[in-house]
């Protein structure tokens, strides 16, 4: 969504959650151009939708309105047939002990953002780019609390610590981060957004998640390689072709949701879709 927007001329520093009130028709058309090339569930531009990140815009006082209409402009460009997930992204610190904010502040503000996303239109509530499973924890919680028929799906960032080995940034193995999350309640557990994994450590890591999460379906989504640096923007190389590849890979170990982070372009999913459906 981030790159999107930027492409579609968001400002360095400006909201792009304000977007969704502001330029509706342009964030719908995103959404209706990943639903076109065969997606069946879109993500809401709710990525810093709490209070704690929409301060930093002066926009604290206006969750309920800008999550509400997040799920809204998703809900019209992805159709009574597709699926709408209620993006919730960190919150931009760290709990108790190592910040300042308490577990129950954190859990109130993902509560009021969860809240409006479902109010909004959302089908199911996306805990994701965790690193923390504390973090992780209070945003199940959150979401359980605001509607026990909603699914809740936890994806954790990683990194490579050591070859085959991945931790998030807070040292958590991928057993450790999935487990906690599932003993929390979520009904769908796996990544996002992995920190300079190559489409192959993407495979393995679905693969250690697949083992790790027992009976609960897995999600994968792969950054569009591994991104370098171009006059300071973030270029992503891996073409259509290559995600389609790396897509049946992930169903081949056992991944049941794929997608993709940042770098995927609408033709990037669109190969992916074809190549899985076909499959």
């Amino acid at each position: 969504m981030g790159t999107q927007l930027l492409a579609r001329g968001l400002k360095t520093n400006e909201c792009g959650m304000a977007w969704n009130v502001t330029r509706p028709g342009d964030v719908g058309a995103i959404h209706q151009a990943y639903r076109n090339g065969g997606c069946d569930l879109i993500t809401t531009n709710s990525f810093g939708g709490t209070r704690f990140v929409l301060a930093g815009h002066q926009l604290a006082a206006r969750v309920a309105e800008l999550n509400r209409a997040a799920a809204a402009v998703a809900r019209a460009g992805t159709g009574e047939n597709g699926w709408v997930l209620g993006d919730v992204g960190p919150f931009g610190d760290f709990l108790e002990p190592l910040g300042d904010t308490t577990a129950d502040d954190l859990r109130a503000a993902f509560r009021d953002q969860i809240a409006a996303l479902i109010a909004g239109g959302a089908d199911a509530i996306l805990v994701e780019t965790m690193v923390d499973p504390a973090e992780a924890i209070v945003g199940v919680e959150a979401a359980k609390s605001c509607s026990a028929d909603v699914p809740v799906i936890v994806t954790y960032a990683f990194q490579k610590s050591a070859p085959g080995e991945f931790r998030t940034i807070m040292g958590t193995t991928v057993a450790e981060a999935v487990q906690r999350a599932i003993a929390a309640g979520a009904d769908i557990v796996g990544t996002n957004c992995g920190t300079s994994l190559t489409l192959d450590d993407y495979v393995e890591l679905g693969r250690q998640l697949v083992a790790a999460a027992g009976k609960t379906p897995v999600i994968v989504q792969p950054n569009a390689g591994s991104p370098r640096l171009e006059n300071d923007c973030a270029i992503y190389d891996a073409t259509p072709e290559q995600m389609a590849e790396t897509a049946l890979k992930l169903l081949g170990v056992g991944v049941r949701i794929i997608g993709g982070c940042c770098g995927t372009t609408p033709a990037h999913l669109a190969a992916m879709s074809r190549a899985i459906k076909a499959a």
